[in-house]
């Protein structure tokens, strides 16, 4: 695993698991709240912010493997189960292709096609940028609800259970079912 990605990856699959079942809890209306009018279109609601996350996961490690990319609206967003199964099949594959980078390949920069450019970055780079990229997305969801009227509990790294005592009932990463019910760790 590329240094202090592990932790990343600890607290993205803690905010997914509390993503889920906040919905679960606060039922399927949430989904629908506006992204806002400032975007440029490609996500509309809380339900595309969060297909866009775990699509934008798949695609760049189609990227970096040279496969052909996941159309997005093949994505299974109007369906919460659907789509965080979509994310955590998501996150294996990015998960199985940390676990057979070689070293030396991490740090070899590659050039690829995103959008309209063409960019020039580290397989380490692209794979941080991802981890960042979903975080600063949670956190975008976690404003908007809150703005529409929503409780939403903390998110930052701080309050989550990652880097705590590792003698916790709970392991890294994962919520007890009394932290899932209050969103805390």
């Amino acid at each position: 695993m590329l240094t202090g990605l592990n932790e990343l990856l600890e607290y993205t699959a803690w905010q997914r698991q509390y993503w889920q079942e906040w919905i679960r809890r606060n039922g399927l209306a949430a989904l629908n709240i506006s992204a806002g009018p400032g975007g440029d279109g490609r996500f509309e609601t809380v339900r595309d912010l969060i297909a866009h996350i775990f699509s934008a996961e798949k695609r760049y490690i189609q990227r970096l493997t040279s496969r052909p990319l996941t159309q997005t609206g093949d994505i299974p967003s109007a369906d919460p189960e659907a789509l965080f199964g979509f994310g955590a099949q998501s996150r294996r594959e990015f998960t199985d292709f940390i676990s057979g980078l070689r070293p030396e390949a991490a740090d070899s920069p590659i050039e690829m096609k995103l959008l309209d450019s063409t960019v020039t970055a580290t397989p380490r780079k692209i794979l941080i940028h991802v981890v960042t990229h979903e975080i600063r997305h949670w956190a975008q969801i976690a404003t908007l609800l809150r703005l529409n009227g929503f409780k939403v509990d903390f998110q930052d790294f701080l309050f989550s259970p990652i880097l705590n005592s590792r003698d916790r009932s709970d392991s890294p990463g994962e919520l007890s079912a009394e932290s899932a019910a209050s969103g805390r760790p």
